[in-house]
């Protein structure tokens, strides 16, 4: 999911004191017209702790990334949407923009992010269910039309297909006059975290993670606006880990995708500014803004002292944030609106770039029109009345926050070294060794059981569920419906692009895409876009590939 937070970067001026150094940069960056005050009217500075040797856009940027934070420029509010057909999901698409919202993130049903068509057989009954069904550039055509993708950015959830419905997204903005270089977004395409905990890999992970180099080849040629990767902690956590694992696991695999790039060829500097991050807000009110505070301290640290990165912009750890969707219920769900308001609290006091928040009726179905529109409040209101965004890194100092950050970096450091050593001193072999012996699945499984055992036994409270269920026999809310008639649309469209198109031309592009698949140094996405141009579908593009890389059968983890 993507950033945009560019203003106040650091600067070199050795011979200034780190209070000098800040101050310059914050009084560089663009101000927003704001009362900086408390509604009592008490001046707020834009930091605090005058003695400290650290502020906010300084190396490690425990701080924050940017000198003024959100004094300068709130978060991005990118909500989450996807559901039945692409014309569905343009009009969610335009509602949130009309209530507010400045990002697009986009959520695809179970057969795209499984890289299937729409009419597969195992796709009945799945289709836009979970998210937007796209099957061929015709829908993704559909999906942002009338969208001027050159000043929005757009997000796309989506990993083993990722290069592939990219390339349809890259073919439709230009077939529509915006060219390559102006869109501005971020391709979550983050295929580790898929073998450690969402299970949605099609491919063996050393061949998946050619496609995954390719599209970080392409971006760092052609799209300087484009986030290439969503580094992914968010899957993980929901699967059950925890919050340092998250952030460990999360680290883990950007390290490895940064020698990727490396082995590609690639200087670190040219592609690392473009990598981001995506973590879970959880309800652990303080662990999680220390997590936050710790991912940032530790990735600057490996990318200068590791990786050798020299410019500062590879060294800023820039995330989005979603609140936690396994900590919502089904019972007494208006009161998932609170739970949700405490975590997008904690992503913005620990400094995020961007933010989905939940909808209260997640637990039941896909959101309403009306719980998304309470869900976008929820950050309006933290943004605009609670003055929280007055001040950078507002816990920073805390006694209490402090010694959280650095045990959760500790606890990391210790997971870091547990995978080096793995690798015989290479991360990405050591993510891979990990992946295929069963060791991350395995520590995500332990730690989603003993939570199971204190929810149990009442050693962890959940308010409804295992405690406080006064109410749960009231009538449920009302849940957004998809029928049948949503999915036959969508298989009529599938129908009716397969007769419009040029069969020849379908076949002459996925037999260039199976001679270049089998070549690897040659970087597949320009094959990849001249197939959606072509129309060939989702399914039938990555049929060609599975033929050169085969499919993922995983090992049971005992």
């Amino acid at each position: 999911m993507a950033q945009e937070q560019e203003q106040d970067q650091p600067l070199h001026l050795s011979k200034l004191s780190p209070r000098a150094i800040w101050r310059k940069a914050f009084e560089s960056s663009k101000r927003r017209s704001a009362d900086f005050s408390t509604m009592s009217g008490i001046p707020l500075e834009a930091v605090y702790g005058t003695d400290a040797s650290e502020y906010p856009g300084q190396y490690p940027f425990t701080r924050g990334p940017h000198a003024s934070m959100y004094r300068s420029k709130l978060w991005t509010m990118r909500m989450f949407a996807g559901f039945g057909t692409a014309e569905d999901t343009n009009y969610r698409f335009k509602e949130i923009i009309r209530s507010g919202g400045d990002g697009l993130s986009t959520a695809f049903d179970m057969p795209t992010l499984l890289g299937i068509d729409s009419d597969h057989p195992m796709a009945e009954g799945e289709v836009g269910r979970c998210g937007v069904a796209v099957d061929t550039i015709a829908d993704m055509e559909d999906l942002y039309s009338d969208l001027d993708l050159s000043k929005i950015t757009t997000s796309m959830t989506i990993n083993s297909p990722a290069a592939v419905i990219f390339a349809m997204f890259v073919a439709q903005a230009e077939k529509k006059g915006t060219p390559r270089h102006l869109l501005g977004g971020t391709l979550q395409n983050d295929i580790l975290k898929e073998y450690q905990a969402q299970k949605e890999f099609v491919f063996p992970p050393r061949q998946a993670m050619r496609l995954v180099r390719d599209t970080i080849a392409f971006t760092t040629r052609e799209m300087p606006r484009w986030n290439s990767i969503s580094i992914s902690g968010y899957h993980i956590r929901e699967a059950g880990s925890t919050a340092a694992e998250e952030l460990a696991f999360t680290l883990a695999n950007g390290f490895a995708y940064v020698e990727l790039g490396q082995q590609a060829g690639l200087a670190i500097d040219d592609f690392a500014p473009r990598l981001s991050f995506f973590f879970n807000a959880h309800i652990d009110f303080f662990e999680e803004i220390a997590k936050y505070r710790a991912a940032r301290r530790i990735w600057a640290r490996w990318m200068k002292e590791r990786y050798g990165a020299k410019i500062e912009k590879s060294l800023l750890m820039r995330f989005h944030t979603q609140t936690a969707g396994v900590s919502l219920t089904a019972q007494q769900p208006e009161v998932n609106i609170v739970r949700t308001a405490i975590e997008a609290l904690a992503g913005v006091l620990g400094g995020t770039q961007s933010l989905h928040t939940n909808s209260m009726d997640e637990a039941l179905a896909l959101p309403t029109e009306k719980a998304v529109r309470i869900a976008l409040r929820t950050q309006q209101v933290i943004a605009f009345e609670t003055n929280v965004t007055h001040v950078a890194d507002p816990l920073g100092g805390s006694w209490y926050v402090e010694s959280l950050t650095d045990e959760i970096e500790r606890q990391a450091e210790e997971i870091f070294a547990t995978l080096n050593d793995m690798g015989q001193g290479s991360m990405l072999e050591g993510v891979i060794r990990g992946i295929e012996d069963n060791w991350f699945q395995r520590r995500i499984g332990d730690s989603a059981y003993d939570l199971e055992i204190k929810l149990g036994k009442n050693q962890r409270i959940v308010v409804g569920v295992n405690c406080f269920t006064e109410g749960n026999e009231e009538e449920e809310i009302e849940t957004l419906e998809i029928t049948s008639a949503d999915e036959e649309r969508q298989l009529k469209r599938l129908d009716l692009v397969r007769s419009q198109r040029d069969p020849e031309l379908v076949a002459a592009a996925l037999a260039k895409l199976v001679k270049q698949a089998g070549d690897s140094s040659v970087n597949l996405m320009p094959a990849l876009v001249e197939a959606a141009l072509a129309y060939a579908s989702l399914g039938e593009i990555m049929a060609a590939l599975e033929s050169v890389f085969g499919r993922h059968v995983e090992t049971p983890s005992i």
